[in-house]
């Protein structure tokens, strides 16, 4: 490495993906999130320091995937990479639902985009465009990517040339809930329980809740019971999950418009007002306490990075 040290401080949202009826098309950002510092060493290769969620558990050497979601923009750029001394405090729970992979991968593409930034020799910034195709390579598809990116709530498409998005604000009515349970959810299970086909009315009772639950996100918060009805994923999958399966259909029946939170195994419930949030929140806490209750609101930024000022000699002295 040349020059002095240079280090960066990435935050990245939790998020939701599908909300019921959007499946691999809309997502959402929570305000729960992970704090990450990466900074540049002149030893090549990576060590990771972890705290929080995954201490212990993930790995702490250049297979971490941050580092590797970081690798590959330097990679597709054609740019070495500076070794790199990674501190995380996690916070988004794993295999829960909750966008943790997602939300690592974002972690490292702006780890990568802040210190391209910065670069003392040739300085480059990435466009948003450039940051959701890295993102979408590494995750696949971009449902859980664009809101850890670009928070609030989200459309997530692809087209020939790449993914694309659209960032819409979130009524302030909108009480999000999220209830995560002791237990884990593969995404490669949960996906490989959907069938490949579907009756045809189920795809237009889809179309239609969909385009609705934008409606609802957006203006009209008291249809979101009706709006978070879906026939294309969360039965098919509710078998392998039957606590979450049951749960929802608890809260749906009591009047709160709960879905499974991306793959599952956690719930999001997309309250109308903090008022029906609490009171979906005292239900879990009184009949099932064994589920953690995260009240949350919605994150509008997104992930940000910022460079951290090298200390002064005077500073450090």
């Amino acid at each position: 490495m040349n020059g002095a040290p240079r280090s960066v401080r990435v935050r990245v949202p939790a998020t939701s993906a599908n909300l019921g009826p959007g499946f691999d098309t809309l997502g959402i950002a929570l305000a729960h999130g992970d704090e990450l510092v990466a900074t540049t060493r002149s030893a090549p290769g990576a060590a990771v320091a972890v705290t929080g969620v995954g201490e212990g558990e993930v790995p702490t050497d250049e297979t971490n995937l941050v580092v590797r979601s970081a690798a590959h923009v330097y990679e597709q750029l054609g740019r070495e990479m500076p070794g790199l001394e990674l501190a995380a405090h996690n916070r988004i729970p794993h295999g829960r639902g909750m966008g943790s992979s997602g939300s690592a991968i974002v972690a490292g593409v702006m780890i990568a985009a802040g210190l391209l930034e910065s670069d003392p020799e040739a300085p480059l910034v990435l466009s948003d465009e450039q940051l959701l195709a890295f993102a979408t390579e590494l995750e696949g598809h971009p449902d859980n990517v664009a809101p850890a990116l670009f928070g609030g709530l989200t459309i997530a498409w692809t087209t020939g040339q790449g993914p694309r998005f659209k960032k819409l604000i979130v009524h302030r009515g909108v009480a999000p809930l999220v209830l995560v349970p002791g237990f884990t959810m593969s995404t490669e299970l949960a996906r490989s329980l959907q069938p490949k086909q579907v009756p045809h009315e189920d795809a237009v009772f889809n179309v239609s809740r969909s385009a609705l639950l934008v409606a609802a996100l957006t203006q009209s918060p008291e249809l979101l019971l009706e709006a978070t009805e879906d026939r294309l994923h969360q039965d098919y999958r509710g078998d392998a999950m039957p606590a979450t399966r049951d749960l929802i259909g608890e809260l749906r029946a009591a009047g709160h418009p709960a879905v499974v939170s991306g793959a599952g195994p956690s719930i999001l419930v997309l309250a109308n007002g903090p008022a029906e949030r609490l009171a979906a929140a005292d239900l879990v806490a009184e009949r099932h306490p064994e589920w953690r209750v995260l009240i949350l609101a919605v994150d509008t930024k997104g992930a940000t990075v910022e460079a951290i000022p090298a200390e002064s000699p005077r500073a450090s002295a």
